[in-house]
């Protein structure tokens, strides 16, 4: 494989011991290639200008900018377009899921992913899809149910989205592949592709990622049912399992 041929990557975390760990593990792959690390998210964005990775390992808590701001600017920029950014955080209930993806992240891990998945959700985000874990998707759907203000209703956005484009769109908010979604629905992957590419569309979103935060906000969720938990004292685990 030419270097051309490479997925680059950019780690930034601010400590040296995590950061040395995942350049070693990212540049053993074949196909993989560390071009950068960053220690502040501000280094991160100089990065992501400089060295315009494809993906770029996140951390959410770093010094100076942190790694929601360092997703916003560089997600916001022309120069961080084709950089796709994928959030590590050492815990699942971290109460920053839901503006990492407004921000523009591609995908949520936790740091103590297995390697193997690890690389595999570089692979994935890389090729422009996004990488929502169950237990991070029903973590959104327990914060949005949490927040003590109204939600922002953007039901004028589903007006254009036909009844079965609406059924994907809130499979996908609960967290299905589209693997199940075309299971469920008794339907070809080819089908469940041409509809989220249709919501995409008529949605003005950027990934699947984004999908899901129209459906919180429009309202969908809610009124189709999903179970929403207000105790934050229950985990992840506790909630309901997507699809359920």
């Amino acid at each position: 494989m030419s270097r051309d041929d490479e997925i680059r990557v950019v780690v930034a975390d601010d400590q040296a011991l995590l950061r040395g760990s995942f350049r070693v593990l990212v540049d053993s792959e074949p196909g993989l290639r560390v071009v950068g690390e960053a220690r502040t998210g501000a280094e991160a964005v100089e990065l992501a200008r400089v060295r315009r990775p494809d993906v770029l390992l996140m951390d959410v808590r770093m010094p100076q900018t942190d790694g929601i701001e360092a997703t916003r600017l560089i997600r916001s920029s022309p120069e961080g377009a084709g950089t796709r950014v994928l959030i590590l955080t050492m815990f699942d209930l971290d109460e920053y899921v839901y503006d990492a993806l407004r921000a523009g992240a591609s995908g949520f891990l936790l740091k103590d992913t297995q390697p193997d998945e690890l690389l595999r959700a570089i692979r994935v985000v890389a090729a422009g899809e996004s990488l929502l874990a169950p237990s991070v998707t029903r973590r959104l759907i327990a914060e949005f149910a949490a927040r003590p203000e109204p939600a922002r209703v953007r039901t004028a956005e589903l007006e254009g989205v036909t009844e079965r484009e609406r059924e994907v769109l809130l499979l996908i908010a609960r967290g299905l592949s589209n693997s199940e979604i075309a299971r469920r629905m008794c339907v070809s992957m080819a089908t469940v592709k041409s509809h989220v590419g249709r919501l995409l569309a008529k949605l003005d979103a950027r990934d699947r990622a984004q999908l899901v935060i129209v459906a919180y906000e429009s309202a969908l969720v809610a009124v189709e049912g999903v179970p929403l938990s207000r105790d934050r004292r229950r985990g992840p685990g506790r909630l309901p399992p997507p699809g359920r």
